[in-house]
């Protein structure tokens, strides 16, 4: 689990994957959150969360990249998604570790790992050590909170970081 302040430095850094992590400056941040519409603001900017079976990623079963509906980071592969039963589009692991940071969540009398989008800061969902092999792990994340990229299509990249395809 990492817990990292994802306002503190402007400094270029970049993922294993290639792809740049830096977070968006405040001028940034504004035009991206202006594009949300109410109900993404709500889970990405309050931490909210949509209704189980609701979401409209929760059958997507085409190849491809699920990525940050906020900032365009490539967060999951659609080869890691499988069908939890849970109402929640859930996947085994991340595009890179690097690019989902886990924090301690004890809302709600609950204890939680918190998944947050590593550039962005928006909240995604949750993980849990309840998932399938290989990693054990189920990342239950919201589909409002994502953006669903074809195999082959160019990645979202609103705040023109040029990261590429999917």
């Amino acid at each position: 689990m990492t817990d990292i302040d994802l306002s503190d430095s402007r400094a270029p850094r970049r993922s294993s994957a290639g792809y740049d992590l830096t977070p968006p400056d405040d001028q940034e941040r504004a035009r991206l959150e202006a594009d949300l519409n109410p109900e993404e603001k709500r889970v990405l900017l309050s931490h909210g969360t949509e209704a189980p079976f609701c979401g409209t990623l929760l059958g997507e079963k085409r190849a491809g990249v699920f990525c940050c509906r906020e900032c365009g980071l490539p967060l999951f592969r659609s080869r890691t998604k499988f069908e939890s039963g849970t109402g929640w589009p859930s996947f085994t692991e991340p595009v890179d570790p690097a690019h989902v940071h886990e924090v301690r969540d004890t809302s709600y009398g609950m204890i939680r790992i918190e998944t947050l989008c590593a550039r962005c800061g928006s909240h995604q969902g949750h993980v849990f050590p309840d998932g399938p092999p290989p990693t054990g792990n189920r990342y239950c994340i919201n589909s409002v909170a994502l953006t669903f990229v074809p195999e082959g299509e160019p990645l979202p990249d609103p705040l023109r970081r040029g990261d590429g395809n999917a």
